[in-house]
């Protein structure tokens, strides 16, 4: 039996949301799977995506093959790296608290950039919001300095107006 790591979509139409999941190559879509090992809401900016990392390497390792955006999103949270460094450390080439080190490190810089990203997301919402307001304000003031006038010469007629009829 093969088994793939693949999305399971669910959530409504228009709105996706993904089960990660190991199931077998000749399962359905959305249908019978073996485990399910996160989810993934492309809704969210950036993405939001929950793995159990581990539970990803043990079926990396007994032979389950992701597909193409199931490998970009384990690539993204670190899985593959984890289960290439478990490789060297099977081979002897480095230990199991070397291997833990570089992954812990590699998941540091990429804690930072997604908060940096977050950051600058929401900045440049700030600031959009900040130019919309503006903008408004500007479109009222020329809506009140165009209706001013307007109001002035009424009275002004009303009292010629009144005037004549005295």
């Amino acid at each position: 039996m093969s088994v793939k790591i693949r999305l399971q979509r669910h959530g409504k139409k228009g709105k996706p949301f993904y089960w990660i999941v190991a199931a077998d190559a000749r399962a359905k879509r959305d249908g019978k799977y073996l485990e399910k090992l996160g989810i993934y809401n492309p809704n969210t900016n950036p993405a939001t995506i929950d793995l159990d990392v581990d539970g990803a390497v043990k079926w990396l390792q007994n032979g389950a093959q992701p597909t193409k955006t199931a490998k970009g999103i384990l690539s993204y949270k670190g899985v593959l790296l984890k289960n290439h460094l478990a490789g060297g450390v099977r081979k002897g080439a480095l230990t199991e608290e070397q291997a833990e080190e570089k992954f812990n490190a590699w998941l540091e810089e990429k804690t930072g950039k997604i908060a940096a990203k977050t950051e600058n997301l929401s900045a440049a919402e700030a600031e959009a919001k900040a130019k919309a307001l503006e903008a408004e304000k500007a479109t009222n003031a020329a809506r009140v300095a165009a209706n001013a006038p307007a109001e002035e010469e009424a009275p002004a007629a009303e009292a010629e107006a009144s005037n004549e009829e005295e």
